[in-house]
């Protein structure tokens, strides 16, 4: 830090940035609702979906995802399959351990708010970028530039 005092230009970023990340979640979490989910379902679908593959995650997969402990995640988990949103599934080599997938429902709903989402990203991208810029060129551990 010693090589670079920050200035008001430093805090405006950070405040803009800050300003725009926060927005998004609020705006994020009331398109969730509006589409009868909660947040932290929307964001669980989206967790389940991003990390699809053969065989599909697991709660702990989930768990690291949303920064959740584990017995959170089988709650969140629990809540979306009585939901119809999820499935869930033994693993085929290992009984002991809990795929999960999404159902249609689970599908369907995702797949709206995506749409919804990067429609919205791709209109804040250009503030969210300005923000951004001149943060993107310091060392993330001092703070100095590079």
């Amino acid at each position: 830090m010693a090589d670079h005092r920050l200035v008001d230009e430093d805090y405006r970023r950070l405040l803009d940035l800050r300003t725009g990340l926060r927005r998004f979640l609020h705006w994020s979490e009331s398109q969730a609702r509006l589409a009868g989910l909660t947040p932290a379902q929307h964001q669980l679908l989206l967790v389940v979906r991003g990390l699809e593959s053969d065989p599909g995650p697991t709660i702990g997969d989930v768990a690291d995802a949303l920064v959740l402990r584990h017995h959170s995640a089988v709650e969140l988990v629990q809540r979306a399959v009585a939901a119809g949103l999820l499935t869930r599934a033994p693993d085929r080599d290992d009984g002991r351990v809990v795929r999960l997938a999404l159902s249609l429902d689970g599908r369907n709903a995702l797949e709206r708010l995506s749409a919804l989402h990067l429609e919205e990203l791709e209109r804040l991208g250009s503030t969210l970028r300005r923000a951004w810029e001149g943060l993107d060129g310091r060392d993330g551990t001092s703070g100095k530039r590079r």
